[in-house]
């Protein structure tokens, strides 16, 4: 199978990453974002948290340094919106997200899944896609007790250990949510696990996308 990539080593490429709640993007898309780190691509990177308050907001920040701290050049976007409350703050949102397409115009989007379980999530997919209309978007998964991962038809193989590495830097800096049963290393390495099996992957692990139009050159 031919195996394509976005950017190759001293390539640049910018990214738009978008999360409802403070490790979204972290839970999602943090091995992919931090292979390409590790691989030589030349990263810019909007990361936007829309619901990110109190200590949300610096767990947040602080993951997020970590996380883009080799990336070429990185913008940390943090809002207040108010968390599981996203579809009754709809046109608040949205004015947000027509504000930030001013301030970016990404290569691709790291975004939710259209049909993710938590009502927040849906709401920033549907509002990535309508206002990023063309540009390539990459939904990700996030697993939880809801059952709702269902199947991606894009792979981005990971070794074992950049996603113990992505799995230790989640432990390390949300706190907040070490109590929650579905906050937990093993979860997380045995989707990936999973995904890198439905995928063949090298080393055995990949996060999983959906995508739902690409164009290809």
């Amino acid at each position: 199978m031919k195996r394509l990539g976005l950017a190759a080593s001293g390539e640049r490429l910018s990214v738009l990453c978008l999360g409802a709640h403070s490790d979204d993007i972290e839970i999602g898309a943090g091995a992919t974002i931090l292979g390409w780190i590790d691989r030589g691509v030349r990263l810019d990177v909007h990361w936007a948290v829309l619901s990110a308050v109190g200590p949300r907001a610096d767990e947040a920040r602080a993951s997020a340094q970590q996380f883009l701290g080799n990336a070429a050049s990185a913008v940390i976007d943090l809002a207040a919106f108010r968390d599981g409350y996203f579809p009754h703050q709809g046109a608040d949102i949205k004015i947000w997200f027509e504000a930030l397409r001013k301030r970016t115009s990404p290569d691709v989007i790291l975004s939710h899944w259209r049909h993710d379980a938590h009502q927040d999530h849906r709401q920033v997919s549907e509002l990535t896609w309508n206002t990023f209309r063309d540009h390539a978007i990459l939904e990700y998964e996030i697993p939880k007790w809801d059952g709702d991962t269902g199947r991606p038809n894009v792979y981005l193989p990971a070794s074992k250990a950049l996603m113990e590495r992505k799995t230790k830097l989640l432990h390390d800096h949300f706190g907040s949510q070490r109590s929650k049963d579905w906050f937990n290393a093993e979860i997380f390495m045995g989707l990936a696990r999973l995904r890198g099996m439905e995928c063949r992957a090298p080393d055995g692990f990949a996060e999983a996308f959906h995508a739902r139009k690409l164009t290809l050159q």
